[in-house]
């Protein structure tokens, strides 16, 4: 059993083994050859002297797909004196962790060997299913290295997180793809060295962008091309932009619509109209449409937008964002995301205000303060006799009926009598709102004055 842990995956099932994808022939096997991480593997950075020093605790590689987390295992595998044993959360359950916790415990008991258990795609695990790793984690059993997408403070249990290290993983540089492309076109072993490719560098270039930071992509890519391409008579393979473009029509961006990446884009929209930066809005409004997302949901944070930043300063941007919603149901894609692309403008272009949104607040938190109070009598309906008796809408002024047709009555239950809930903004329509709210203030106070009331702040 202890064989188990130091073969590779593909000698272990036992099955005939067909042409390995070039993606994974060309895995870095040292640290010298892996490309990028400089921050974890640079010659004095802390992941570095750990594997030198064969002091490996338990981890989470963050980042990416494609940005080397399985390789960096691979590697750790090879340099470490401890057993080796890789699983995947997509493929396995407990009862596949089980037998390997038992041979782990087998083997430092009877061989003094530590196991590091490599477990991709970890956050695909439930809670129940990570809570079993705790107790093998705590006593040493295992060593676990854990590789996620997913930001490990949403998708690890706690007690498991705080039991590892968290090593952050960037997407690559177009300069690194390059340095792993060219590196695969020239190796005549594990690569594509031994075709006789012939690729630009305005080629490569294109692949690399292609890739959007994904090593795997651009060798999968770069694989799948040459293979499309018939030699010619000198069996050289010409690669072209072209060809590369008959293989993939449509770059695959960096995107999961229940990820932390689909959060972090819709907030840099948001962020971007109420910075009031069109050029902010229109990107990142195009990078969640050309990644795959539904172009209503975007729609309807716009419409949360109007309401929310831009209120009554301008309120034509809410029929703006509903008719974008109403535009883009109509027509689709790609028509209706220039309605969208419009609204985005719009917004971004409008005078700002949340008075609306505070307001909100302030009446909800005045709701929960003073839970259900009574509406006062002289603003009741009273459609029936029983109602009128009981002095249901007795004092009630009709404003049409009063000079300048404002009653000044006041609406408010009498324990909340005179608060401000909307406090309008210095800026748009809401300078005109503030004159009509200063207009209306003075008449009350004329009407009080009047009827000899007292005056209060609010006024």
């Amino acid at each position: 059993m202890a064989d188990f842990f130091e073969e590779p995956v593909e000698a272990r099932e036992g099955e005939a083994e067909g042409p390995r994808p070039l993606a994974d022939r060309m895995r870095p096997r040292t640290l010298e050859e892996f490309v990028g991480q400089s921050q974890l593997l640079g010659e004095n950075a802390l992941l570095r002297r750990l594997i030198r020093e064969d002091r490996i605790p338990s981890m989470i590689f963050w980042g990416p797909p494609g940005c080397g987390k399985t390789a960096l295992a691979a590697i750790i595998a090879k340099t470490t004196r401890s057993l080796f044993v890789q699983i995947s959360a997509v493929a396995a359950g407990l009862r596949d962790v089980k037998p390997i916790m038992e041979q782990a415990r087998r083997n430092r008991r009877q061989h003094g060997r530590s196991t590091i258990l490599f477990v991709d795609e970890i956050h695909r695990f439930n809670k129940i299913q990570q809570d079993a790793f705790l107790p093998h984690v705590e006593n040493g059993t295992i060593t676990l290295i854990g590789a996620t997408t997913e930001n490990p403070s949403f998708s690890i249990i706690a007690p498991l997180l705080s039991r590892c290290k968290v090593f952050v993983l960037y997407a690559l540089s177009e300069a690194q793809l390059r340095t792993i492309v060219e590196r695969a076109l020239k190796d005549a072993e594990r690569g594509l060295g031994s075709l006789h490719v012939e690729i630009s560098d305005s080629v490569v270039g294109h692949v690399v962008r292609l890739a959007d930071g994904d090593a795997r992509r651009a060798l999968n890519l770069l694989e799948m091309v040459v293979s499309s391409v018939a030699p010619d008579g000198s069996g050289k393979i010409a690669v072209t932009v072209e060809a590369v473009e008959q293989i993939t029509q449509r770059t695959n961006l960096l995107y999961d619509r229940e990820g932390e990446e689909h959060y972090n884009l819709i907030s840099a929209l948001h962020k971007s109209l109420r910075s009031s930066d069109p050029q902010g809005a229109l990107y990142w409004l195009a990078r969640m449409l050309a990644a795959g997302e539904e172009p209503l949901y975007c729609a309807r944070r716009m419409i949360r937008f109007a309401a929310e930043d831009i209120g009554t300063a301008d309120p034509r941007a809410l029929e703006v964002s509903v008719a974008a919603w109403e535009a883009y149901n109509k027509l689709g894609s790609p028509e209706g995301e220039l309605a969208l692309a419009e609204a985005a403008v719009y917004l971004a272009t409008a005078p700002k205000s949340n008075s609306i949104y505070s307001a909100w607040q302030k009446v909800e938190e005045a709701i929960e303060k003073h839970g259900s109070l009574p509406v006062p009598l002289h603003i009741r309906n009273a459609p029936t006799p029983l109602m009128k008796a009981l002095d249901y809408g007795k004092d009630y002024q009709y404003d049409h009926d009063s000079p300048d047709h404002f009653s000044g009555q006041a609406c408010l239950p009498e324990e909340i009598a005179g608060t401000q809930f909307y406090e309008p903004g210095p800026f748009g329509f809401e300078k005109d709102i503030r004159r009509r709210l200063e207009w209306w203030a003075k008449k009350r106070a004329e009407r009080r004055g009047e009827k000899g009331e007292p005056q209060d702040e609010a006024s």
